[in-house]
């Protein structure tokens, strides 16, 4: 069985979650692939410092291959990083999309010009029942970052719960946010072998967004 496998992981809930499934039914993930931009520290998307991230691949006990680029040199030096996950025996690059299909053709294409096969755990499953599945599993997750078209930043550092995506689904938002509604921090369950312990530096509000800024 081609069981090894490189996680394309934003530390939030769904790439979480994916890695979740696919070591329950017994691959072997060989490293944690993470984009960061450029000179700033933080990966895209969720925001989640460096060391952060460190903390999480120790806590998770799976080596992380970091990207640092530009945007107009992700697709390259991402394509880079599944070259290198494939040194390390990996035949899998696996992803937490679940129904955008431009994101999938993205992940597709990267995955065919190394040579890996592109696996979707959580893909067109309900959104509602993937959110609980995750809560329910047990993990630990803070709302790192909101889109204030769609949600009040009140929800920002809160940890989603039950009655989190339920307020959240109340106010018309997408519960499990797909269309980027909010980012979340995974930051405890199963799959860790400790918490990750972080200091809250406050909000950052930027272009139509809010950001907990945790070192």
């Amino acid at each position: 069985m081609d069981n090894g496998f490189i996680m394309s992981f934003s530390g939030g809930k769904d790439s979480t979650l994916a890695l979740y499934r696919m070591i329950k039914k017994g691959y072997k993930p060989v490293a944690l692939l993470t984009t960061l931009k450029k000179n700033k520290g933080k990966s895209w998307t969720h925001g989640i410092t460096n060391s952060l991230l460190e903390k999480v691949s120790k806590s998770l006990q799976i080596p992380i291959l970091k990207v640092e680029c530009d945007i107009d040199e992700y697709e390259t030096e991402f394509e880079k990083a599944l070259i290198e996950g494939k040194k390390m025996g990996a035949q899998i690059c696996v992803f937490g999309d679940i129904d955008i299909e431009e994101h999938k053709q993205w992940d597709i294409l990267r995955c065919e010009n190394t040579g890996l096969k592109a696996k979707f755990p959580l893909w067109q499953e309900d959104r509602e029942k993937l959110v609980y599945e995750f809560i329910d599993s047990g993990f630990t997750t803070i709302i790192k970052t909101i889109n204030l078209k769609y949600l009040d930043e009140k929800y920002l550092g809160k940890v989603l719960d039950r009655s989190v995506v339920k307020e959240i689904e109340l106010s018309g938002a997408d519960i499990c946010g797909e269309n980027g509604e909010y980012h979340t921090f995974v930051i405890n369950g199963p799959l860790f072998s400790h918490l990750i312990e972080f200091e809250n530096k406050g909000k950052v509000l930027e272009n139509g967004y809010a950001h907990l800024d945790i070192l």
